[in-house]
C-alpha cells in the first residue's frame, strides 16, 4: 500500500511540474523564442541557443508527464531553470515580492520539483514503469 502511495505522490508531482512548465513551453511555440536569443546575445552567448528552449519547456516536460527518459527529462528542466536563473532573474535572488514571499518562489519550485523528480524517478504509474532504465 506504502508504495502505491508513494507512486502516487511522484505522479501528481510530475504531472504539475510537467504541466506548468509545458505553459511556459507552448507560449514560446506560438510567440518564439527572439527575446530569449537577444538576452543570450546580449550575455555573449549564440542567440541560437535559444532555440534549446524547446527542448527543456516542451519535450522534456512531455517526456516528464507521461513517465519517459523521466530522471534524463527531469535534469533538462534543472538545467533550463538555473540558466533561467541566470540569464533573467539574477537581481532578485535576494529580493522579496510584494507579499512578503521570495520574489523567485515559483522558479525555486519549478526548480526543486524537477531535482526531487530526477532524484525520485517516474513510478509505476508511468509509460517507463518503476523498472524502466531512466526512471
Amino acid at each position: 500500500m506504502e508504495n502505491r502511495m508513494d507512486d502516487g505522490g511522484k505522479l501528481v508531482l510530475r504531472a504539475v511540474l510537467a504541466v506548468l512548465i509545458l505553459f511556459h513551453g507552448v507560449s514560446k511555440l506560438i510567440g518564439g523564442v527572439g527575446f530569449i536569443s537577444g538576452m543570450l546575445v546580449k550575455a555573449g552567448l549564440p542567440g541560437a541557443l535559444a532555440y534549446l528552449v524547446y527542448i527543456g519547456e516542451v519535450i522534456a516536460p512531455l517526456l516528464i508527464l507521461f513517465g519517459v527518459f523521466t530522471r534524463a527529462a527531469a535534469l533538462v528542466v534543472v538545467v533550463n531553470m538555473i540558466v533561467a536563473l541566470l540569464l533573467v532573474h539574477t537581481s532578485q535572488f535576494f529580493t522579496l515580492n510584494d507579499t512578503g514571499g521570495w520574489a523567485l518562489e515559483l522558479q525555486g519550485m519549478y526548480l526543486g520539483a524537477a531535482v526531487a523528480i530526477a532524484l525520485l524517478g517516474a513510478g509505476r504509474y508511468s509509460v517507463g514503469g518503476a523498472a524502466g532504465r531512466f526512471n
